[in-house]
């Protein structure tokens, strides 16, 4: 990046972090088009991808005042996109229907057993990586995934704040990801 170009960029993020509309837009129209094509990637649906861009430049706004003026504002709007999509995808894996679609799909394509086989390691190796959780992040996690809920009312049930639950969900889905990377060979 240009220096004029990472200057400018430094003094709209400046401008956002004290709330100015029109630097959160021009920030906007400048990464839209690049988060877009990378949600894309990441998610593989335009919709989805739309949402993910959505959710992005909301979060930007909601924690302006968080700016770090030091740290590259591209590096971080990919970062949150790239986190959310991992939570989408993870989300996704884990809904009811998109599991029964999943099922249906790989009995026409595989013998039944095989399926079972893989299903089965894939179950024994996902307990796996929540035995090796902490307690505490291992029930926000059940309570989030398992049981459905969202961060608010884990966080009104525990008594912490959203913002732990957000870095505690964060920090359980990056070490189950790890921990799925290096046994990837039985999957």
């Amino acid at each position: 990046m240009s220096e004029a170009i990472e200057h400018s960029e430094k003094l709209l993020v400046s401008e956002l972090k004290n709330g100015n509309e029109k630097a959160f837009r021009q920030l906007f129209d400048l990464y839209y088009q690049d988060i877009y094509g990378y949600s894309v990637s990441l998610l593989k649906s335009k919709e989805a991808a739309e949402e993910n861009v959505q959710d992005v430049f909301m979060k930007v706004w909601q924690h302006r005042e968080n700016l770090n003026l030091e740290q590259s504002f591209k590096a971080y709007i990919f970062t949150i996109a790239r986190n959310q999509a991992f939570n989408c995808l993870n989300k996704a894996a884990n809904d009811i229907l998109l599991k029964e679609e999943i099922f249906y799909e790989s009995q026409k394509s595989h013998e039944y057993g095989d399926y079972l086989i893989r299903e089965a390691d894939c179950k024994k190796l996902r307990k796996q990586a929540m035995k090796q959780l902490p307690p505490k992040r291992k029930q926000i996690f059940k309570m989030s995934r398992k049981k459905g809920m969202s961060y608010e009312e884990i966080s009104q049930e525990l008594g912490i704040s959203i913002n732990t639950v957000r870095n505690q969900m964060s920090k359980a889905l990056e070490s189950m990801r790890v921990f799925f990377q290096v046994h990837d060979e039985i999957i």
